[in-house]
């Protein structure tokens, strides 16, 4: 179909089930933490999923390509992201499956009521007020440091808005390692898969996937590497398979 876009938006192929995406390079664009953690995530068939913090609804759309979930919700404080997802939805005719809601992550179980998923996933900031420099652009500072929200927000929540048994997917920094699995264990979301990511085989991770598992056993399978790049500018194999390219 159609769609207008605003000023300084852009339309960006997705790779998947011949999806695009509405993104506004001024503000904040999607990276690859968000097209891994929906390659990590696991959505079966008849299920319900919540991704908190969704911005531009990049991880509720490929989900909806890669899996077999039945409805996806995508939480999204900033109108203007917000606007832009729900645009993106109708673009791709995915309404039937996928809603966007203007909402605070800190009210997720006022909002959607308690155990109301099978899963949720995050891509949340990184970063808090005493790591790097804060971006002067409001949209980038919001997606990028715990300004309107905190890591142990976004756990508490996740908690409470997963049935048992529920799912959390999580893509983080490996230096918050040690305080993403306390918070998981403090709020009964167990570790249960742990993937480190590489941009090099030679270099340190700088991404880490987690999935919690409400109510579960403590027990953690740590998967192999995900290595990036095989080569400067060439991604390895599976990369690409993750892209869909």
């Amino acid at each position: 179909m159609t769609i207008k876009l605003k000023e300084g938006e852009r339309l960006d192929e997705l790779h998947r089930n011949g999806y695009q995406i509405i993104q506004n390079s001024q503000k904040f664009c999607f990276g690859m933490d968000a097209v891994l953690l929906s390659g990590f995530a696991r959505v079966k068939a008849g299920e319900r999923a919540l991704d908190m913090g969704t911005g531009t609804g990049i991880i509720p759309i490929l989900l909806r390509g890669k899996t077999e979930g039945c409805s996806f919700v995508g939480l999204e404080i900033q109108e203007e992201s917000a606007d832009m997802a729900r645009r993106s939805v109708i673009y791709n005719h995915l309404e039937d499956s996928i809603s966007i809601v203007t909402g605070d992550i800190k009210e997720a179980a006022a909002l959607f009521g308690a155990a109301s998923f099978d899963v949720v996933t995050c891509n949340p900031p990184y970063m808090t007020g005493n790591h790097g420099l804060v971006n002067p652009e409001q949209p980038k500072a919001i997606a990028r440091h715990e300004i309107l929200c905190t890591l142990e927000d976004v756990v508490r929540q996740a908690a409470k808005v997963l049935r048992p048994g529920g799912r959390f997917y999580l893509v983080h920094r490996p230096f918050r390692l040690a305080e993403i699995l306390t918070l998981l264990v403090r709020y009964k979301l167990e570790p249960k898969r742990m993937r480190l990511v590489y941009p090099f085989v030679d270099k340190e991770p700088n991404m880490v996937l987690i999935e919690g598992l409400s109510g579960g056993r403590a027990r953690i399978t740590v998967e192999k590497p995900l290595i990036v790049y095989q080569e400067q500018g060439v991604y390895t194999d599976e990369i690409y398979d993750i892209y869909g390219y």
